[in-house]
């Protein structure tokens, strides 16, 4: 049996001297923060500054990449994560969407269902009540509900993402993870994901990555600034972007000096 090592049940991650390195070669460095629960926390910082790494760690992808070595405790809702054995039902729990849009060679229903179907959903009438909901929930369903048997790959590049987005849905996982989602997306596509997170922290909590600092400020709560695989500072958003912090180079970094 798993202790439960989290007393704080406010908190849905507990990060402890998370250090990572990939072939002997550092990518983050005596990381510790916590992430509450039911919140959008942001991540901001320079690239190769360990932002993916992070989230990689979080999802353990260490068990698919044989150079990938971490040290370190990352306790998900009060279980360190080492102790999942079932990486499958950890995985079902983190949704995850990535930089540029991940589209299965499938239609746009099948992209949605995929993950309903694996955990055991076969009856068409459940699987069309989950893929309207989801697709809804990511602000896409009035515009491709007539071409759900269209590929994915048709859609524009925001629609694109706004699929990935609601297949990540799709597994109801409590934790979402967003790296740097709005790359490839127009500004109007950003602000209606950007709402649509707004709502969805009510039902799980949200990891941001983003390159972009007032997209933080407009969403995150608590924002970890990253550098050169350092946590540099982590706080109050509103706070840190008022001038609030500890370290200069955070207040460079938010006003633009580098990056």
């Amino acid at each position: 049996m798993v202790e439960n090592t989290n007393d704080a049940p406010d908190i849905k991650i507990v990060v402890e001297n998370l250090s990572i390195d990939y072939a002997g070669e550092p990518a983050l460095t005596g990381v510790s923060l916590e992430i509450p629960r039911n919140e959008i926390f942001g991540i901001i910082g320079p690239a190769n500054s360990g932002k993916t790494s992070f989230l990689n760690c979080v999802n353990r992808m260490d068990d698919m990449r044989d150079n990938m070595n971490v040290t370190g405790r990352v306790i998900y809702d009060g279980i360190d994560l080492t102790n999942w054995r079932n990486l499958y039902a950890l995985r079902r729990k983190i949704g995850v969407v990535f930089p540029l849009p991940v589209g299965l060679p499938l239609t746009v229903y099948n992209n949605v269902a995929l993950a309903p179907r694996l955990a055991g959903i076969k009856k068409r009438a459940e699987l069309d009540v989950i893929v309207e909901r989801c697709l809804t929930r990511a602000a896409l369903w009035d515009e491709v509900k007539d071409r759900l048997d269209s590929l994915g790959s048709l859609l524009s590049g925001g629609q694109q993402q706004r699929l990935t987005i609601a297949r990540a849905l799709s597994q109801e996982p409590d934790l979402l993870m967003l790296d740097e989602f709005s790359i490839a997306v127009d500004p109007v596509t950003t602000m209606r994901i950007e709402d649509v997170l707004q709502e969805l922290k009510e039902e799980m909590t949200i990891i941001l990555v983003t390159n972009l600092v007032q997209q933080a400020n407009r969403l995150a709560e608590q924002t970890a600034f990253f550098l050169n695989g350092r946590c540099v500072e982590v706080g109050n958003t509103k706070s840190m972007f008022d001038g609030n912090v500890s370290h200069q180079e955070t207040k460079d970094y938010i006003e633009g000096r580098f990056g």
